[in-house]
């Protein structure tokens, strides 16, 4: 009779509980979507498109938790540095390579995206399966990391090329974008910390399985788009550019019209991609030259604690400036820019004269911080520039330019952190930022004077003489 009663009370106790947690998890979700749908998103489709994007990148923690594991942690410095070597040339050789083609695919096809990002997630799931069963190999698990990457990047570009068509009028281009990529930060932090315990309880591959299972959530998501992000405009937009700026030439048949270079898609554009890429090299410098650095390099704390305030920092760096974004009303994505990429060589100039651990995580909180809110003004730039039936070349670029900086950045970063001198890696950060903020401001310079001397003189109309 004991037995039974007991039985009795925990059956309800766990009735009571399951219906708790499904009614915070209806909260929760109401929640979400009441944020994402604000400034009517909701009607437009574009609280869809934002929530797609916050799983997607759910599914992209977990992958990067797992491969943390398996790559980084789990060996020494000195094996370490190798694997990470090998992981950052994996990624940007063949992407480079491959990158251009993505793009000009893309414009191709102007109907049925949202079957296109639902195909990106189904094939990340598969490839997270396919990884799960190879987490010990790397010469399995990186092809199938490079794999993931390239999708990923693809379904930013569709994502980025389709934001236009759900933009409410209420919101702004770096609004939309920013909110976008708060609630994709958000996310991914929840995941995360889901996948990290996963990995202390199951191991890496269960953190692979587990991601399969947020893209294939993610891709019914996709599918619950509305049509009008399948439908181009009714008057396709030709290829042009605002007031000042030389506008893409007009596809003609027999030439290669999906061949975009950075010299064809006018100077604003081409400039919002060079801050990008300045910054996006010094956030992928200042996260691996750490990493290593913080192993070696100690502030009074063990490496574990350093390397989360590192993490800490980044994470809090991108939710930071998703926030910043999300709340501007600006219209002028260049001074965003040239702000952040003016504020990024003080703080590395600055840390490097007061290193330390404090020093560290402000260098790391602001070079992510920079980094996104240029990424946000270079988007909504393209967007507005970039008429849509090149916007996904254009995208391709930009992304083929995010990933080799971004690379190229990480690689440099590890070769200096064998210096073992955190000081001299932050000095020579701020040089070269300093540098490039005097050549691009030159370059801007000269671009504007070259632009008022191009223009007409004003006519002044004759003075009407006095009659008598």
């Amino acid at each position: 009779m004991r037995m039974s009663e007991a039985l009795r009370r925990t059956g309800s106790a766990a009735r009571s509980g399951a219906r708790l947690g499904a009614r915070a998890t209806r909260g929760t979700g109401r929640f979400v979507h009441r944020v994402t749908g604000a400034s009517g998103a909701g009607l437009t489709g574009l609280a869809t498109l934002i929530e797609l994007s916050a799983a997607s990148g759910a599914g992209d923690a977990f992958v990067v938790v797992a491969l943390a594991g398996t790559i980084f942690f789990d060996t020494s410095v000195d094996q370490a540095r190798g694997k990470v070597v090998l992981f950052l040339l994996v990624t940007m050789a063949p992407f480079a390579v491959l990158a251009p083609f993505i793009g000009p695919a893309l414009d191709r096809v102007q109907q049925g995206r949202k079957y296109l990002l639902a195909g990106t997630l189904l094939a990340r799931g598969l490839l997270c399966w396919g990884m799960a069963a190879a987490v010990s190999s790397p010469i399995t698990l990186l092809p199938s990391a490079f794999g993931v990457l390239v999708l990923q990047k693809a379904y930013g570009v569709v994502r980025a090329s389709v934001a236009p068509r759900l933009l409410p009028e209420q919101i702004t281009l770096v609004a939309a974008n920013a909110r976008s990529q708060l609630i994709m930060v958000i996310g991914s932090m929840v995941a995360a910390a889901v996948a990290e315990g996963v990995q202390v309880v199951a191991g890496a591959a269960w953190v692979l399985r587990a991601g399969m299972v947020v893209y294939l959530a993610a891709m019914i998501l996709a599918l619950r788009l509305p049509d009008r992000v399948d439908s181009p405009p009714a008057s396709p937009s030709p290829c042009y550019a605002p007031a000042g700026t030389i506008p893409l030439e007009a596809p003609r048949p027999g030439t290669g019209r999906h061949w975009r270079t950075l010299r064809t898609v006018g100077p604003v554009v081409a400039e919002a991609m060079s801050v990008n890429t300045v910054l996006r090299a010094f956030s992928g410098y200042t996260f691996f030259f750490f990493a290593f650095l913080l192993q070696s390099v100690h502030f009074g704390v063990s490496k574990h604690v350093a390397l989360a305030a590192l993490a800490f920092a980044v994470a809090a760096g991108s939710a930071v400036a998703m926030a910043i974004g999300s709340v501007l009303r600006s219209r002028a994505p260049q001074l965003i820019m040239y702000a952040v990429l003016t504020v990024a060589p003080v703080v590395a100039a600055a840390a490097a004269w007061l290193f330390g651990l404090v020093a560290v995580m402000a260098v790391a909180f602001a070079a992510i911080c920079c980094a996104s809110l240029a990424k946000l003004a270079q988007d909504s730039i393209v967007q507005r520039e970039i008429g849509d039936e090149l916007r996904s070349s254009a995208f391709g670029v930009s992304e083929t330019l995010n990933q080799v900086a971004n690379v190229a950045g990480g690689l440099f970063g590890v070769l200096v952190s064998m210096l073992g001198n955190g000081q001299a890696g932050l000095a020579i950060a701020a040089a070269f930022l300093a540098a490039a903020l005097v050549g691009l401001v030159g370059r801007r310079r000269r671009r504007i004077l070259a632009r008022r001397r191009a223009r007409p003189p004003r006519r002044t109309p004759p003075r009407a003489r006095p009659v008598g």
